[in-house]
């Protein structure tokens, strides 16, 4: 019988999970399924130029996939049941749905925006944290025209891309930055310094210490009574993750992030491991790893790694859990890199400008890169599962290790 193993989610993590698995295991002993509710990869560091009207990659998983053995099904996860062990979908097109059973779970579903609960955010603001997302707030875009306003909502990184994006790439537009504390807190002061000297340059109107009440239909709302005009309004105040792994009865944050150990395995249903946004994964140095590409391919590594070492009785190796940096970009003529020391503290020293800038460019092609070659550089040599006895039946039946 084949040990089957589904991965949800089709991101970084899920990507590089499911088919470095596939590639290191015999075919013949495991089934690997990814769940996607779209047929595309999607260069999530990059919705923000999508947004903006500029062409983004997004490569068919079926084509990432081919000649993997990875069985790819295009559907929305709509529960998981880990005493079970089944996974109910229903499928791209409304097509109908069922359930899928596993042996393992890789859960990597990631995140999606967050309105705080702040009246009308819902309802009239855009988001750029999906595809569907971005595309609809760039047909929204085209259609205010020059002349248009658009206030953006929220200071972090995904914030300052997009609003030095829309900026840079319509020139026609008006655009705001509402920032609830100081513009670039996170970072060094020089970093503050060519932030601010690049939404100066870019004619973004930085509003600081600024919090919003409400989004209506064309206006944005804030403390005080200041009322800021809006053609369109995009939410990046934050992100949260699919309540899903919570309602399934999975341990997690309060914030529903999965607790893990320190190989990516629940805390609470051994045979679920977590990747990517979804897991709260903390690092060597006790500080946990945040929402971020980067982590993705950390707790990836590591999920995959112990995984591996499971089905096949070897030794679970310790991968590397660390932080460095932050990138930002400022339009596509100008970044900011911000190394971080073990406390997540930005260091005094920074790159920025056109070299920062061609550094996050080549971090994004080459990620796209491996995600197109998913077992690039991997050993041809296939290693089969350790069988164990099937302790309720009373004898072995080549079941294999999963915890």
């Amino acid at each position: 019988m084949k040990h089957r193993i589904v991965v949800l989610g089709a991101g970084y993590a899920g990507v590089h999970v499911a088919a470095n698995v596939a590639r290191r295991m015999v075919s013949a002993d495991v089934g690997i399924t990814v769940v996607n509710a779209e047929p595309d990869f999607v260069q999530r560091l990059r919705l923000h130029q999508l947004a903006a009207g500029q062409d983004v990659e997004a490569p068919r998983l079926a084509e990432v996939f081919a000649g993997t053995g990875v069985r790819l099904r295009l559907a929305r996860v709509t529960a998981i049941d880990p005493e079970a062990g089944v996974v109910a979908v229903a499928d791209a097109g409304g097509g109908g749905g069922g359930e899928i059973g596993y042996d393992t779970l890789v859960y990597a579903l990631g995140s999606r925006g967050a309105d705080r609960g702040v009246p009308g955010a819902a309802e009239y603001a855009f988001d750029v944290a999906g595809r569907p997302a971005a595309l609809r707030l760039r047909e929204r875009l085209d259609g205010v025209g020059d002349g248009g306003r658009v206030v953006v909502v929220g200071d972090g990184l995904t914030g300052i891309e997009t609003a030095t994006e829309i900026a840079e790439s319509r020139p026609g537009l008006s655009v705001a930055l509402v920032a609830r504390g100081e513009l670039g807190a996170p970072l060094s002061p020089g970093a503050r310094g060519h932030l601010r000297r690049a939404c100066e340059r870019l004619g973004v109107d930085v509003r600081e210490r600024t919090e919003v009440e409400a989004v209506e239909a064309a206006r944005v709302l804030c403390t005080g009574g200041t009322a800021l005009a809006s053609d369109a309004t995009v939410w990046t105040a934050g992100f949260a993750v699919d309540p899903i792994a919570a309602a399934g009865g999975l341990d997690v944050t309060e914030h529903g992030r999965i607790v893990v150990d320190r190989t990516m395995r629940s805390r609470s249903h051994p045979n679920v491991y977590a990747a990517g946004d979804s897991v709260h994964a903390v690092r060597d140095n006790g500080r946990p790893l945040p929402m971020s590409c980067a982590s993705a391919g950390e707790t990836g590594r590591q999920a995959t790694a112990a995984i591996l070492g499971r089905l096949t009785g070897r030794e679970v190796p310790h991968t590397r859990l660390t932080y460095v940096g932050n990138h930002i970009s400022l339009g596509r003529r100008d970044g900011i890199l911000q190394f971080v020391d073990a406390e997540g503290r930005a260091k005094p020293t920074y790159v920025g400008g056109r070299k920062a800038a061609r550094i996050k460019s080549g971090i994004l092609n080459m990620s796209l890169w491996a995600t197109r070659h998913p077992t690039f550089g991997l050993p041809h040599r296939r290693r089969r599962p350790t069988p164990v006895p099937d302790v309720s039946a009373g004898r072995e039946d080549g079941r294999v290790a999963a915890s």
